[in-house]
């Protein structure tokens, strides 16, 4: 399609998600000379911007915190021109006209793109278990960075035991009393690095093959009932903090009818990041795959930006 078909558009790229993934894209997307929007999101932030230390990014082998990084990536995006917005895109539709072009609605207003990366991530998972939502903000927490500081020499339970689980549990330490580990296998997910923290570290003790059933608590939180995995045998362990971290949901309502999604509703993409719909790429905590990193959302987002400027530069005739 040469450029003079194409009807009147306000972008060549708009980016749906404000995290790593989401301002890789803009930076290579500006930087490339594309008309570029990414909305960053109103009532969402990026899970990363509440993570207390990021040690295993390359180039920064002191650490750093997550929102202190995505500041490094913001400010470098905007550098090259990116355009952003704070706001929430409640629809995405081809436009009544021309199948080309695709309409996000953000806010009270409407934007006409040719190409869309969605960035959106991920969200914690809850466990559903009675007291959870009850204690939500008075003992229950799911960032021990927000939340770690009020826990000082008192004891906590983290559920889970994952990468972020032991993470957090070890940030924990520099507050808590005691950190019980509760899982539900007899062994942990995590790197082994961390695995190997953990078990060296003085503070941290396991419940092993159990699953927590229920928060309990009077005004604020006194503990955690668990259940034997094998016997179904209950008992009760003291606590004043419950640390859920026990995986993601990711944030795809937008892309239900558009995209096609895996079991877990992560966005199915090929390894260039094209999703099932023409001119929709995908990128970061919210596509199907298997290891979700600040370094591979934002090789994500470099290889979706690159992906949609190909893509625009056919549909403006203008193809390698």
């Amino acid at each position: 399609m040469s450029k003079a078909k194409l009807p009147q558009y306000d972008y060549d790229i708009i980016i749906i998600g404000g995290g790593p993934a989401g301002y890789t894209a803009g930076l290579y997307a500006a930087r490339a000379g594309l008309k570029t929007l990414l909305v960053e999101g109103a009532s969402t932030v990026s899970q990363i911007t509440i993570t207390d230390l990021i040690e295993n990014y390359p180039g920064i082998p002191e650490g750093i915190n997550g929102f202190d990084l995505m500041q490094l990536f913001k400010n470098q995006a905007l550098k090259f021109g990116l355009e952003t917005l704070a706001k929430d895109v409640s629809a995405i539709k081809n436009n009544a006209f021309s199948p080309a072009i695709w309409d996000i609605t953000v806010g009270d207003k409407s934007f006409k793109t040719l190409s869309v990366i969605a960035a959106t991530g991920a969200q914690w998972r809850k466990l559903g278990v009675p007291g959870e939502e009850e204690f939500a903000g008075k003992g229950v927490s799911y960032c021990a960075t927000c939340d770690g500081p009020f826990y000082k020499n008192k004891d906590v339970v983290v559920v889970g035991g994952g990468d972020t689980a032991i993470q957090e549990a070890l940030f924990l330490t520099h507050f808590a009393k005691k950190v019980i580990v509760v899982h539900r296998r007899d062994r942990l997910r995590a790197a082994g690095i961390l695995q190997k923290r953990a078990f060296a570290e003085k503070k941290i003790e396991f419940a092993w093959k159990a699953n927590l059933t229920e928060v309990v608590g009077r005004d604020f939180v006194t503990g955690i009932k668990i259940a034997d995995v094998e016997s179904g045998k209950l008992s009760e362990i003291p606590a004043e903090g419950v640390f859920i971290f026990v995986g993601r949901i990711p944030h795809t309502n937008l892309f239900h009818v558009l995209l096609k999604l895996d079991a877990g509703a992560y966005i199915i993409t090929d390894d260039n990041m094209r999703t099932s719909a023409a001119g929709i790429f995908a990128a970061g905590d919210c596509r199907a795959k298997q290891f979700r990193q600040v370094i591979t959302a934002a090789g994500d987002g470099a290889n979706a930006a690159f992906s949609a400027e190909l893509y625009v530069g056919d549909m403006k005739g203008q193809s390698y």
